[in-house]
């Protein structure tokens, strides 16, 4: 998804985007090896920092990367520029009607997993992750649903991504936590977000101006993998909103 953004940005900027333990080409030990929570991939991506010796840097985060981000900027704010937000949540405000048989399973794993699995992991909601409200379904490229059925079809990765998302009830708990954060440190946020998501609302767009009223809000013609939507609109937001803010402003203390 990212690859946009290298294509038209990397001649300003030098971009990160490593895939997450159990995604795209990294190692995906098994759920027994390896415990697929959010604190232990943020601890994860933090030894990654810490290994190329980032000092500072951008967010960029989307779905899980929004967990992800906000457990490092809370861990070290310091080097933290700025966010770019898209169709990441982290108030209640972004999680819809989809979201309540989601939240039966975190209540009662052992009697809702089987259905989760069945239904989480198939190929229709693959699909409909892609599709969303998108009124003209037939302009979005097939490959990108199917592309990633196959990468859920791994063996394994039933195990690995039903484990993480039982743990995505560790979000939603640390939601108020993450809102004073953002309230305290103010980081300089753009957010561009897919109005056609099928799992988060674009009611979050609103929710993250409360708490950061300087930030810069665009709600796009676009669903939950926006950059694949409008690759060209996201690059140029992101170049008119990084450019004075990287030159001239200092991280958060």
């Amino acid at each position: 998804m990212y690859e946009p953004l290298f294509s038209r940005l990397s001649s300003q900027y030098h971009l990160i985007a490593p895939d997450y333990p159990g995604f795209g080409h990294s190692d995906a030990p098994g759920a027994k090896e390896f415990s697929y929570t959010f604190d232990h991939i943020a601890s994860v991506m933090q030894d990654f920092t810490e290994a190329l010796n980032l000092k500072q840097y951008v967010l960029y985060m989307q779905d899980y990367g929004g967990p992800v981000g906000f457990r490092l900027a809370v861990a070290h704010p310091e080097r933290v520029q700025a966010f770019v937000i898209q169709n990441a949540v982290a108030h209640e405000d972004g999680l819809g009607p989809l979201w309540e048989k989601r939240r039966e399973f975190w209540a009662n794993r052992n009697a809702n997993e089987a259905d989760l699995r069945a239904n989480f992991l198939s190929f229709a909601t693959t699909r409909q992750r892609h599709i969303g409200s998108n009124p003209a379904p037939e302009t979005l490229d097939p490959d990108r649903w199917t592309d990633e059925y196959a990468f859920l079809g791994r063996p394994g990765e039933a195990d690995i991504q039903t484990d993480l998302f039982y743990d995505y009830r560790t979000n939603v708990a640390s939601y108020p936590a993450w809102g004073k954060w953002l309230r305290q440190y103010q980081p300089p946020t753009l957010v561009v977000w897919g109005k056609y998501d099928p799992s988060f609302q674009v009611a979050e767009a609103a929710a993250y101006q409360r708490d950061l009223p300087k930030a810069e809000i665009h709600i796009l013609d676009a669903g939950h993998f926006a950059l694949y939507d409008k690759p060209d609109e996201i690059a140029a937001l992101m170049t008119r909103f990084l450019g004075p803010r990287l030159s001239t402003s200092a991280p958060p203390k």
